[in-house]
């Protein structure tokens, strides 16, 4: 492991966000193991922190927007745009579906930058990515704090992650025996 990936896990642990047990992710995959972004965005210097560096991966994309998917990006997506200087907006889920709402407009081509905490599959980039599409923004880049897709991930801009980790995740009907016979929580990111 890096240092780098070494610090953000180390975040996560200082701030009670790396569980253990038997999870349903977003994904629908099975896991052990469980980031819970929320708790660390508790704590702003921990935020700062992660922010600070990420920005040396995504400042140079020549975007004027970050755009933060509800709910995991909203805090460090933000904390990525004050430390870029430059605006930040959301996407929300409305019927468990990103959406553009409270009037956010995008100009014509606008270039932005998707922001998220953690991915295994990448399905909430993925709709970000078209969302900002479809509003007529052009997405140029996607920073991760958490990246736990083994390397499956792939977006169609470049995207860069903190921390890449490799936590298997199983299939329902695949479960090793540690988690078969266990309720699977949804603790929310």
């Amino acid at each position: 492991m890096s240092i780098q990936n070494d610090e953000v896990i180390q975040i996560f642990k200082d701030s009670g966000a790396l569980l253990e047990g038997h999870f349903l992710l977003r994904s629908g995959l099975h896991s052990a193991h469980f980031f819970q972004c929320a708790q660390v965005c508790q704590y702003m210097d921990k935020v700062t922190r992660l922010a600070e560096i990420m920005v040396p991966m995504l400042k140079d994309y020549g975007a004027i927007t970050v755009v933060g998917p509800a709910m995991g990006g909203l805090v460090i997506g933000q904390e990525v745009a004050r430390q870029l200087g430059l605006r930040f907006v959301f996407l929300e889920k409305v019927d468990d579906k990103l959406a553009l709402r409270r009037n956010f407009k995008f100009a014509p081509g606008e270039k932005v930058l998707i922001v998220e905490d953690v991915i295994t599959r990448g399905g909430r980039v993925l709709e970000a990515l078209e969302q900002c599409r479809a509003h007529g923004a052009e997405p140029v880049a996607v920073g991760v704090i958490v990246d736990r897709s083994q390397g499956k991930t792939n977006f169609d801009v470049p995207h860069h992650s903190l921390a890449e980790l490799s936590f298997p995740t199983y299939e329902a009907d695949k479960l090793p025996l540690k988690l078969k016979g266990s309720q699977a929580t949804k603790p929310g990111s």
